[in-house]
């Protein structure tokens, strides 16, 4: 399912609002301080023009310090409004990162599960990127921008030539920020693309070392990995290029211009047409008339990546699907239903499981047998609620699993994957699922519940233990049996087991086992994904699936009875009689 295929809602329109309501109280804030702060920037060239043009011409002490206490007053006061200016930009920026962070975490979570084709933590480094830029300089220069008209026109005020030197030295800076915008707004998505490349392969390396290291793969991916790194840093040298030598050629006009003005300041000087004074005044103010630009210009690759990330945010939080903001359904009791269940790996085309229906009652156990690729795994992901039908429904008493708030949804459900991957935190937080209400009396029956009570206390520091990243501390096994048990936590009326003895020996069978028929005779619905023979001791019910459709779905012992493990078979043989 691509991104262009989610259901745009309301909700998303007012938070985006809020930011924007936000946003223009920010900028209001922002302008307000830099209006003023730019009419005191005229203190210093208006204190060198006084100096050279009264108290030197009259040798006067008081006046000097007149204009000294003056002109320190308006720095102080210049001084506390940028650090004012500054501290509402930053807090602005903190705002941002505050109202979107949940639409960014959730815009993770659904692009990881639903495979867009974009990397998935692309709408973390927007956001990140978007903070960064208004926490930063890059605001205040282009709020500072238009002032450059200000200063332009106090330059005219003195002399007109004055004025229009400036003007023609402003204009062509400003022709040199659109330049920029045109010659970098393409090349830096671009980077953004290859970055996202560079950090896909980065965690292929990463998530498969074993893998890479034990099959002599290391080689081959490092190959893959400077191809990538190369492409992006000849990306990002090209960008780097563009932006450093525009920046620099700003700055040289800019020196260019300031050594014009001095000079048409003193050919009006030689002509008396100007005061020695207005050399100096002129000077610091064409310097801050082109100072705007020169920000603006240092800054425009931050702008540009703010820019476009904050687009990109805007139209994935409205395109995000919008779920119900309260629970107003009763916790499912009776029955499960899938209505003609149809879907696919998200991001593609292909259709893995098609028009799959079937009922099932509390206390039901259900096998989903069948060939490897005939969709068992993509069918419980749908079930879940993991993946998005293409068509069809899922109901737990009537109600479409889509009628739930995805929290309320998942105390409702146990979910197993195929391969088990524990969070980084202790045994306990796994298997609670990180609820920081989770009693220790509900985690320990869940791991009891799981056959997993005595594992866990001969581990170094029992249910405190550290899983590590990824789980990686604990076995494949321990894993497993860990995850069976936060599939149990809360007993969730629907549990859904992707070949959960994968990795279980005997021993875990028989707990696994126990735990089926535990749940089973409190009125819990279990689904499994079957392959081992074993498990199907512990359902009633069989589907059997070939080529993304179900052949067949009925009671176990009529289906597949003759797969049954024979009981007979695993007892011992009689002693031989010596008699």
């Amino acid at each position: 399912m691509s991104v262009e295929g989610w259901v745009q809602g309301d909700a998303a329109r007012q938070r985006l609002a809020l930011v924007m309501a936000h946003a223009r109280r920010a900028m209001i804030a922002t302008t307000v301080l830099s209006a003023v702060l730019n009419v005191l920037l005229l203190s210093g060239s208006l204190y060198m023009m006084l100096v050279y043009d009264m108290v030197l011409p009259s040798n006067s002490i008081p006046t000097l310090v007149g204009l000294a206490v003056l002109v320190l007053v308006a720095y102080a006061f210049q001084g506390v409004l940028d650090f004012i200016r500054s501290r509402v930009l930053l807090h602005f920026s903190a705002a941002v990162d505050v109202d979107l962070s949940e639409d960014v975490h959730k815009l993770m979570s659904l692009m990881a599960r639903t495979q867009t084709s974009m990397d998935s933590l692309q709408p973390m480094r927007d956001l990140d990127q978007l903070r960064q830029f208004l926490a930063g300089p890059g605001p205040s220069a282009l709020v500072d921008l238009p002032w450059m008209l200000f200063f332009i026109i106090i330059l005219f005020l003195l002399h007109p030539y004055l004025g229009i030197t400036v003007l023609i030295g402003g204009a062509i800076l400003v022709f040199l920020t659109f330049l920029t915008e045109r010659l970098t707004a393409e090349k830096n998505q671009k980077l953004m693309q290859l970055a996202g490349n560079r950090q896909v392969v980065a965690d292929i390396t990463r998530r498969h070392a074993e893998v890479l290291s034990a099959m002599g793969m290391e080689g081959r991916i490092g190959e893959r990995w400077r191809t990538t790194s190369g492409q992006f840093l000849a990306a990002q040298e090209k960008l780097n290029a563009i932006a450093n030598s525009l920046s620099n050629l700003t700055k040289i006009l800019r020196m260019v211009l300031q050594s014009g003005v001095l000079t048409v300041g003193a050919l009006l000087v030689m002509n008396q047409q100007a005061s020695g004074g207005v050399i100096f005044a002129s000077s610091i103010l064409a310097s801050r008339a082109l100072a705007p630009v020169e920000a603006a210009i240092a800054n425009w690759r931050g702008f540009v990546s703010a820019r476009q990330g904050w687009a990109r945010l805007k139209s994935l939080i409205l395109a995000m699907p919008e779920f119900p903001a309260t629970d107003m359904l009763p916790a499912p009791e009776k029955l499960m239903v899938a209505e003609d269940v149809t879907l696919g790996p998200p991001g593609t085309e292909r259709l893995t499981v098609q028009g799959v229906k079937f009922g099932l009652r509390a206390g039901e156990a259900l096998a989903i047998l069948g060939p490897s690729g005939c969709g068992k795994s993509t069918l419980v992901r749908g079930l879940a609620g993991i993946w998005p039908l293409v068509s069809g429904a899922v109901r737990l008493d009537n109600a479409d699993i889509k009628q739930w708030p995805p929290e309320s949804l998942g105390r409702h459900i146990g979910y197993l994957p195929q391969n088990v991957e524990l969070i980084g935190g202790t045994v306990a937080e796994n298997i609670a699922r990180f609820d920081p209400d989770a009693q220790s009396e509900d985690v320990i029956k869940a791991a009891q519940l799981a056959g997993v009570h005595d594992l866990i206390l001969h581990l170094p520091d029992g249910y405190n233990t550290s899983v590590g990243a990824d789980g990686r501390a604990l076995s494949g096994g321990q894993r497993q049996r860990i995850g069976l048990a936060r599939a149990l936590y809360g007993n969730p009326f629907l549990i859904i087991l992707d070949e959960p003895n994968s990795n279980l020996d005997s021993l875990g069978e028989d707990a696994l086992a126990s735990a089926i028929a535990d749940v089973r005779a409190r009125g819990a619905i279990v689904i499994a994904v079957a392959h081992r023979p074993s498990l199907l001791a512990s359902v009633d019910m069989v589907l059997l699936m070939k080529e993304g459709k179900a052949v067949a779905f009925g009671p176990r012992d009529k289906l597949v009875g003759h797969l049954l493990p024979d009981k007979r078979a695993e007892a011992p043989a009689p002693a031989p009689n010596v008699a």
